[in-house]
């Protein structure tokens, strides 16, 4: 099924000027700041990003989501997963389909993604219409989740070694044994007794015809689709040279004539297929679905009824007002307030905060986050919607989204393909002018045709990114989208989330300040293994062997109990206070030095006064300062982090660091990585979900492979080991790979400069002209399979 979502056409008053959320009342602004902001991290953001305004940031959102211009408010956007589509020409005409759909309000397809988002009425009636219509013209179309893209990748590979493998190679064979001898003037290597001639041409024939229409028939069929579109692309003059020597090799054996050239067709089928095979497999890599975060939507919230009973219900019906109960374990179905209970939420998924933070009544709490060590019961919001579902639609949006590079290839085929057809014509027209044999003026034509055959020029990008690719995963990073190669090279600017990315992402003990650090461990692990909170397990964990502990009870800010006789209380400073535990100089200056690194200060006490304090922290990763200092060499370094102004106060000391951006939201960071582009290109690294959609959005999106699936799903490369020193070298292969793509480019175009005019004024026959060819794309191999300097 495909994902359906309905957007609103203007954002309200009580949204975030920056990231859509829903803002406090009063919102958060500033005298200087234009507009409300959700939170001091938007607000901050805005501040400081000011060479894009607000109102240039909303017009962005709403150009991205506005692929129907006269769309009714009602109006539902469905994403598809379009098989088929391999250049720029296949976005335009399905487009142009989809736009004559009854009920289809506009469409915008991706050909980097396999993606295709649309806009249209509320039946889905109209959405079937589209796919019956698509299919029909050879494109394989589902809903996001459906389908298996390695099924149709091995459909594909599959095609190509039955039609060229086999009958590619039998209709070779031919050539080999009987053919090219005869061209070069000596007797056939096999003697057929008497069933050469007619019977060997027409297995010849049937071969080739199965290689044109069965393995070359997705080249055919983008042939047809650019003739459609009103834009020539590659796949055109690929058909029309393939075609053509097919064509022509057929009408020379019917009348009787002894060179054909079946092993012109058979080669260029063969040769642009495996390009675009190689390119498939590289863009189904980047069009893998958002199955993990989608998965962590809420489906049905148990909802409390008027008399206190319980109830299992869809989140879809829960009104503004309800009350929901929510167990440990379990995700807020809806953005809402807490009315009964106190317990703490992890909202990692959405904020990127490492650290739980207690909810207590009156307190506010997003939809999708996870309770995590008690009961809770929320009053669901004015919207009853849930801020993980917009995450995920946003994401859908964004993925659906068309690329805005494209390859130099199709740009160039818009000229290219016109000028080398009309080349041909005039090559085939001239002879005949002067009076010569119509078969000589035919082969004039072809001859332009087959040498201009852009097999080198088709492989020049797919082989080399498929090289890289190669390079890439020999030094542990996996290239999901091969527009790292395009754009990488050229970031201005590289934006790393903090949480999980400049740090390990788990909670552990960091220190313990006390006069016995031993003791005050062992006592804090005692009762802390008492309790589910995550700070609380790090604790418990790095305590070896705590004694045992009676009379247990946990608080909102910590846990009490005794231990070898004594009364401990472990947690908040406040707990401590409260119990008339007194605290000593060393001890204040502990805490606030946990906090001013941004780690989390657990005091423990007994027998009257605070006896330590056990420092629980997201440790920074080993050697970030390196890889950081590597890359602010010659670009700026900016980081984004969802947790407060402490916790990112390390990597705002650091010297090679520009800018950070601190308490900012999943959405935040997202419109943060667009404003960052007015400075230039944009890398984005980053680990979680919530980081899913800023990656997504930044032109090179760089995913550690120990994060989530839909932060890998969302970005350009994925970090396989566990290593920050990695990000280096997606930029040192990107740049080496590139300059690979040029020098593979340049070479296509010079061949093509002097073969074409060397066959127009018919100083080449065919079968030089495809021997040329085949050697100019041997080139092109051959520059790629070197590895990356």
């Amino acid at each position: 099924m495909s994902r359906t979502v309905t957007t609103a056409d203007d954002r309200s008053a009580d949204e975030c000027t920056l990231c859509g959320l829903p803002t406090p009342d009063p919102p958060v602004t500033d005298a200087d700041v234009e507009g409300g902001y959700c939170c001091r991290g938007c607000l901050e953001v805005a501040r400081t990003l000011d060479d894009v305004a607000a109102a240039d940031a909303e017009a962005v959102r709403e150009d991205r989501g506005a692929d129907g211009d006269d769309a009714p408010a009602d109006a539902k956007h469905s994403f598809r997963s379009v098989d088929g589509m391999h250049c720029a020409t296949c976005e335009a005409f399905i487009e142009s389909v989809a736009a004559d759909v009854d009920g289809v309000y506009g469409a915008e397809a991706s050909y980097a993604t396999d993606m295709l988002r649309v806009t249209h009425d509320g039946d889905g009636g109209s959405l079937d219409a589209l796919d019956a219509t698509l299919s029909r013209y050879g494109y394989d179309v589902a809903g996001p989740a459906d389908g298996d893209a390695d099924d149709r990748s091995d459909a594909a590979l599959a095609r190509f070694l039955i039609g060229g493998g086999v009958f590619g190679m039998m209709a070779m064979l031919w050539y080999a044994l009987f053919l090219y001898p005869t061209y070069l003037g000596y007797e056939p290597l096999v003697d057929l007794g008497g069933f050469d001639g007619l019977y060997l041409f027409g297995n010849v024939w049937l071969m080739s015809s199965i290689v044109l229409f069965y393995t070359g028939y997705p080249i055919l069929r983008g042939a047809v689709v650019s003739l459609r579109a009103g834009r020539p692309n590659m796949d055109l003059l690929v058909s029309v040279a393939a075609a053509s020597s097919y064509l022509y090799s057929t009408v020379a054996v019917l009348a009787g004539r002894t060179h054909v050239y079946f092993d012109v067709t058979v080669a260029i089928v063969l040769v642009v297929t495996l390009g675009n095979y190689y390119e498939d497999r590289i863009k189904r890599r980047a069009a893998s679905g958002l199955s993990a975060l989608t998965d962590a939507r809420v489906e049905a919230a148990t909802r409390v009824t008027a008399d206190g009973d319980h109830e299992t219900v869809p989140v879809g019906s829960l009104a503004p007002g309800d009350r929901v109960l929510v167990r440990p374990g379990e995700r807020v179905p809806v953005d809402g307030e807490v009315v009964e209970g106190s317990a703490a939420v992890d909202e990692s998924l959405i904020t990127g905060e490492a650290v739980p933070e207690t909810r207590r009544p009156g307190d506010r709490v997003l939809g999708g986050t996870v309770v995590t060590d008690d009961a809770l019961v929320v009053a669901v919001g004015d919207d009853a919607t849930s801020t993980l579902d917009r995450l995920v639609d946003r994401l859908w949006t964004i993925q659906s989204s068309r690329s805005g590079v494209q390859r130099l290839a199709d740009r160039l085929a818009t000229l290219f393909v016109p000028t080398v057809l009309a080349l041909a014509a005039v090559a085939a027209a001239y002879p005949l002018l002067v009076g010569a044999p119509a078969t000589d003026a035919l082969l004039a034509g072809l001859t332009v045709l087959i040498v201009s055959c852009p097999c080198a020029l088709g492989l020049a990008t797919p082989l080399a990114v498929a090289a890289g690719v190669r390079d890439a995963s020999d030094r542990g990073v996996v290239v999901a989208s091969d527009e790292v190669f395009e754009t990488a090279p050229d970031a201005d600017v590289v934006a790393f989330d903090k949480t999980g990315t400049l740090t390990d992402g788990r909670m552990a003990v960091r220190d313990v300040v006390a006069d016995d650090p031993p003791s005050v461990l062992a006592h804090a692990g005692a009762l802390e293994r008492f309790s589910s909170h995550p700070i609380a397990s790090a604790i418990a964990s790095a305590a070896d062997e705590p004694p045992e502990a009676s009379a247990v009870e946990t608080h909102d800010r910590g846990v009490t109990g005794v231990v070898d006789g004594e009364t401990v209380v472990v947690g908040h400073p406040l707990l401590a206070d409260e119990r008339g535990l007194d605290s000593t100089p060393a001890t204040d200056d502990a805490v606030a030095a946990a906090r001013d690194e941004g780690d989390v200060p657990v005091v423990v006490g007994w027998d009257g006064r605070v006896r330590g304090v056990v420092v629980v922290g997201d440790a920074p990763r080993d050697g970030w300062e390196s890889v950081v200092a590597d890359l602010a060499a010659d670009r700026e370094v900016v980081v984004l982090t969802g947790d407060h102004e402490r916790a990112a106060s390390r990597y705002r000391s650091d010297p090679n660091v520009d800018e950070v951006f601190a308490g900012v939201p999943p959405q935040a960071k997202r419109e943060t990585v667009e404003r960052l582009r007015s400075r230039g290109t944009v890398a984005m690294v980053g680990d979680g979900s919530n980081d899913a959609p800023a990656l997504a959005a930044a032109d090179v999106g760089i995913a550690l492979g120990t994060g989530t699936d839909v932060a890998c799903d969302a970005a350009d490369a994925v970090l396989v080991r566990d290593d920050l020193g990695a990000v280096a070298d997606v930029f040192a292969v990107a740049r080496g790979t590139n300059r690979r793509i040029r020098r593979n480019l340049g070479w296509a175009f010079l061949y093509n400069a002097v073969a074409i005019p060397l066959a127009a004024f018919g100083l080449l026959n065919p079968l030089f002209a495809a021997v040329a060819m085949g050697t100019s794309s041997l080139l092109v191999v051959a520059n790629s399979s070197r590895p990356v300097a």
